[in-house]
């Protein structure tokens, strides 16, 4: 049964008493006004759920109460009702943001599902904002962590860029720096919050589908166009598009790119009209765009118009008084995420942290927390699962931690090399391996390549990036050798 509370305001005492006495049978609590002014009152103390409201009333006209409830931002749904409905009061009633229409006299089976419906789309609208708050949550400032003088200021210019009608935006700073957070941030605190977040990577696509992921295309347009495809600039129409690591953009894309900056239309491919987009444009790159101008490699009209309003990220060397609370904040979400309750770090722990560069930026700082993590016992993380890289103590294959090896990640459970002993050998490069043996049998070396990925895998958690600073291979050939040898590769990078 419903026990939402109900507005009824009408002049007339016979149509309340009526109204009041069905909605108290269906299980609502009536409440009355027999007047503009007394509904308002009533609205403002007792907070009703839904308002019944008469078009035509002896002091204030519906419409005008109306008008006073939408503009002190109230959501409470309004179903107007009227003897005499007229065309004009019906279209301001809905633009002003009536729910419905109810002529008298009133049908009460009408008004029930009328009633029933309004209150269910008024508990939808709010999960949906409760949703969407929580994404703000998720996705604003607090995700962007850093008590330093550098990154104090940087929030609160981010902050003003948020407020703006800046419709170019562009962040650059090392990779691992958060670029994509501060994206997200100026998105989220800003008027087109509630429309379309809608991010791409200019150097995962290739250059061939580029342009029509961007722009969409027409039906039939090229081969395997067999229907009509929206580009990211219309999906993201009233809100905003990142394009990150734009850098790694053709110069052909570039000028076209620059056109929809400046004229704010977009044209498909295959398409012969201009179509009209309103959306901010944010963009990133861990280059130095400037020197890119230099070289001829980046458009410098482009970079001009992206560098309107120029974010630059320090990397985390440079702000180090941000590394402890950084940890602190990714020790509370893997505690959440791991069902876990460490309660922090020791302090050699910590000591060595504040000493390592963090050439990875806050990237290799959660990827090491992370990792803690998962093989911490005791309630503090201690420089014992902390990355070789941090604590500076080079391991034998012996010496190393067991680490959970991701489901996505297969490895023989034989290995095809073993270690001899804990002794090394130098390699040219000065780099150290250990001295292993070749099975009698003998073996591929295809299948010794296959048993590095996989180790390296294992030891690094699955995570690509350190596996491949291990292997001393491109996170894209260790991505390459992945697929060549059946991994899968949706570890976190």
């Amino acid at each position: 049964m419903p026990n939402e509370k109900v507005l009824i305001v009408d002049d007339e005492k016979l149509i309340r008493w009526s109204v009041r006495r069905q909605l108290e049978e269906w299980g609502y609590t009536a409440l009355e006004a027999e007047s503009g002014t007394g509904g308002l009152a009533q609205i403002r103390a007792e907070s009703p759920d839904l308002i019944l409201l008469d078009v035509r009333l002896p002091d204030l006209s519906g419409i005008e109460v109306l008008r006073e409830i939408k503009q002190n931002n109230l959501s409470i749904p309004v179903i107007m009702i009227t003897g005499d409905p007229q065309l004009d009061d019906i279209k301001t009633a809905i633009k002003l943001g009536a729910l419905d229409f109810i002529k008298k006299p009133l049908d009460f089976d009408e008004l029930q599902v009328t009633l029933a419906n309004a209150i269910d789309r008024s508990m939808l609208r709010s999960e949906r904002d409760g949703l969407r708050e929580e994404v703000r949550k998720r996705s604003g400032y607090h995700e962007v962590v850093g008590k330093s003088p550098r990154m104090l200021e940087l929030m609160n210019f981010v902050r003003k860029v948020a407020a703006s009608e800046a419709s170019t935006v562009l962040i650059q700073g090392e990779s691992g720096t958060g670029k994509d957070l501060v994206a997200k941030a100026i998105h989220y605190d800003s008027v087109r919050a509630d429309k379309p977040f809608v991010p791409i990577n200019c150097s995962a696509i290739p250059e061939t589908l580029m342009e029509a992921e961007l722009f969409g295309h027409e039906r039939g347009a090229f081969t395997d166009a067999k229907a009509q495809k929206k580009g990211l600039f219309e999906v993201a129409d009233g809100g905003t598009l990142f394009l990150d690591e734009i850098g790694e953009m053709s110069t052909y894309l570039q000028a076209k790119l620059l056109r929809v900056l400046e004229d704010q239309t977009i044209r498909r491919i295959g398409g012969v009209k201009d179509l009209g987009v309103d959306v901010r444009v944010i963009a990133a790159s861990n280059r130095d765009l400037e020197q890119g101008v230099r070289e001829g490699v980046f458009r410098q009209d482009l970079f001009y118009r992206l560098s309107i309003i120029p974010i630059f990220i320090p990397p985390l060397r440079h702000r180090k008084e941000d590394i402890l609370p950084l940890v602190d904040f990714f020790i509370e979400r893997y505690n959440f995420r791991f069902r876990k309750s460490l309660r922090g770090i020791t302090q050699e722990a910590r000591n060595l942290l504040l000493a390592y560069d963090w050439p990875g930026n806050v990237r290799e700082l959660k990827n090491a927390v992370e990792r803690a993590m998962i093989l911490e016992e005791a309630d503090y993380i201690r420089p014992t699962y902390l990355p070789i890289q941090v604590t500076g103590q080079s391991q034998s294959f012996e010496n190393i931690p067991p680490v959970a090896v991701p489901d996505c990640v297969s490895v023989d459970p034989q290995p095809l090399l073993t270690a001899t002993s804990t002794s090394w050998r130098p390699l040219a490069s000065g780099r150290m391996i250990p001295v292993l043996d070749l099975p009698k049998q003998g073996t591929s070396l295809e299948e010794v390549e296959r048993e590095l990925v996989g180790l390296a895998l294992k030891q690094t958690g699955g995570n690509q990036t350190h596996a491949a600073k291990l292997l001393d291979i491109s996170r894209d050939a260790l991505r390459y050798k992945m697929k060549k040898f059946g991994f899968d590769s949706e570890s976190e990078v």
